[in-house]
């Protein structure tokens, strides 16, 4: 995949986070950060506009190319993990631990029933 179109897509990704769980409004990701700073965390506000400001040279200037895509890759990969709601990441959490313990508890049933019951 091109620069151009990995910039695009996670640009996207973010726009849609911040209008689905910031109540953001606006055409852009920077009128995005603008309408929904007072909500965000602080951390992450710098890092959205570095994102926003790589986002608007790829698509309007004429052969702009992304010093560092790696960078630009984990710079919205973390803005992404900070915008996710916490909640959905403590209840899935909680489901896994929760799967894990009933498992350890039917296999330490059976250890000491079985040889009961194949006896």
């Amino acid at each position: 995949m091109d620069d151009v179109a990995v910039v695009i897509k996670h640009s996207k990704r973010l726009e849609s986070l911040l209008r689905e769980h910031y109540h953001a409004e606006g055409k852009g990701l920077h009128q995005l950060i603008d309408s929904s700073q007072k909500r965000l965390p602080h951390e992450v506000i710098k890092k959205l506009r570095f994102v926003a400001t790589i986002r608007n040279k790829v698509v309007h200037e004429e052969g702009y190319e992304v010093d560092d895509i790696r960078e630009f890759i984990s710079v919205s990969k973390y803005c992404e993990s900070e915008l996710v709601p916490r909640s959905n990441r403590l209840i899935w959490r909680l489901a896994a631990g929760l799967i894990l313990l009933f498992t350890a508890g039917a296999i330490g049933f059976y250890a000491q029933v079985w040889p009961q019951w194949s006896g």
